[in-house]
């Protein structure tokens, strides 16, 4: 047909048999070559979740301050947080591993330009009087010396170079995000720490209050005691009761001084600073404004999960690395300088020496090394991808548990709230009855008991329902913005 080019195959490789057997050798190195050049059909056996295959399909959520803590009110807490940031180990970390992921990419960046080196030897050496080198010059001691400046340059035509460049530039942006999520997470283990600060003071609070009611109400039922009105089991219960109280304020203060401890910790700081930590101040938990439902663009919010894709992206990088590892590399050399036999001939302008050219390598047969490195890449992405999805898929756990924990700590504290307030009723008429001498004040020690329990249960609640709420604007993000962390 006109119009159609048709290629043109040599006789040697579209009938071997009729060509000439110096041809027959030449095309079988040709295909052998071509062959081995080509690498195998090796590819990824995972691929990364969806947000639709986690049932991430609602509204995006509202916007969350960086800064999100500040919502709480408290200029301590502020404080704390930006002393961790600057100073705590496990940030330190991060940042060091950020450092070392830029001077990868600096290295990668740097072996696409020309390398310049220079070589100087000089030595005193007997030439051998049977090899190349001439008489006088051969069997004698002469002073060798070679002066060279040497120019290479990776042409880099298959983009092998290329491909580790944005290997290591995921790599830094990965570093970047872990950095980032660092951050995310020691603010979050902070705020948690500081609510367990605000639960301690909150008991202590509500047991220094009881144990100023139970001792006066002791006092009371010691003097009627006296007046014989009362029975000194009656006083056993009131110093039962007191004990009690007594118990509670113990432990609020140990709990106190251990979270204390655990900040100073996670703030890279000693003993002194725990001292330092005054009275809690935050507001009510309902100043962090949070969706009601985990947002759809949860996996863009995510430092973690960010930083699990820009490793896929990384692994994928490093495939192709491997893969063009089977195809030609050609080097662009050249080199200048002087070579001579003899010091005084080192300086005589006929030793200077020029050379310029190419160097072409080929891999044809590497007992499957190749191979081997092409199919651990491979995997190298699939375990990427297996990481991922494993982080995407404890991101949607992790908010859909404090979502729970929110509503659940809501709901019981209302429920709570009612059992406190039934609860000092009946003590309430249980004291005018034993002050009335109707009654012993032995009815009244479970309703006391039960009061001081249900008080403690409701500030317990309410601050799991604060700590639920730092934990679920950990979980969506923190107010990580992705963008922020794009390398050029």
């Amino acid at each position: 047909m006109r119009g159609v080019n048709t290629p043109v195959i040599p006789d040697a490789i579209r009938d071997p048999a009729s060509s000439p057997p110096a041809k027959r050798w030449l095309a079988l190195i040709a295909v052998t070559v071509l062959a081995a050049c080509t690498p195998p059909d090796t590819r990824p056996q995972l691929t990364q979740r969806a947000p639709v295959d986690l049932g991430l399909t609602g509204a995006p959520a509202p916007a969350i301050d960086p800064q999100w803590w500040t919502a709480f009110g408290d200029p301590q807490l502020d404080r704390i947080v930006a002393d961790a940031v600057s100073a705590s180990p496990t940030l330190d970390a991060a940042l060091a591993r950020l450092r070392q992921a830029q001077a990868t990419l600096a290295r990668r960046d740097a072996e696409t330009g020309p390398d310049l080196t220079a070589d100087v030897t000089a030595q005193e050496a007997r030439l051998s009087g049977r090899y190349t080198i001439p008489p006088p010059y051969a069997g004698s001691v002469r002073f060798l010396g070679n002066a060279t400046a040497n120019l290479s340059w990776n042409l880099d035509l298959f983009g092998r170079q290329h491909a580790a460049i944005e290997g290591a530039r995921a790599g830094l942006a990965a570093a970047a995000l872990d950095a980032e999520a660092a951050r995310l997470m020691l603010a979050g283990a902070i705020i948690t720490t500081y609510a367990e600060i605000a639960r301690a003071e909150r008991i202590g609070a509500i047991a220094r209050e009881t144990i100023a009611t139970r001792e006066r109400a002791l006092r009371l039922v010691n003097s009627r005691v006296e007046n014989r009105l009362a029975s000194k089991l009656d006083a056993q219960a009131a110093a039962t009761l007191l004990a009690q109280a007594q118990v509670a304020l113990t432990r609020a203060d140990a709990a106190r001084a251990l979270a204390a401890n655990a900040l100073a910790a996670l703030a890279g700081r000693g003993a002194d600073y725990a001292a330092g930590i005054g009275p809690t101040r935050l507001a009510d938990p309902a100043a962090l404004a949070l969706p009601a439902a985990i947002p759809a663009d949860l996996l863009a919010r995510r430092a973690d999960i960010a930083a699990a894709a820009a490793r896929v992206d990384a692994a994928a990088a490093g495939r192709q690395v491997a893969r063009r590892a089977f195809y030609p590399n050609l080097n662009l050399i050249a080199l200048a300088g002087l070579q001579a036999v003899g010091i005084g001939n080192f300086f005589d302008p006929e030793a200077g020496t020029l050379g310029a050219g190419g160097a072409l390598h080929l891999p044809i047969f590497d007992s499957g090394r190749l191979r081997a490195d092409l199919a651990g890449a491979t995997a190298a992405v699939d375990v990427a991808i297996a990481d991922y999805n494993d982080t995407v898929v404890r991101a949607v756990r992790d908010a859909a548990d404090a979502l729970a924990q929110i509503r659940a700590a809501e709901t019981e504290a209302r429920a709570q709230t009612e059992v406190v307030r039934g609860f000092a009723e009946t003590n309430r008429l249980n004291a005018i009855r034993v002050s009335a001498g109707l009654d012993s004040r032995l009815t009244g020690i479970d309703t006391d008991i039960r009061l001081l329990d249900a008080r403690l249960a409701r500030a317990n609640l309410a601050v799991d329902a604060l700590a639920a709420r730092a934990r679920l604007a950990q979980a969506l993000g923190g107010g990580f913005d992705p963008s922020r962390n794009v390398q050029p």
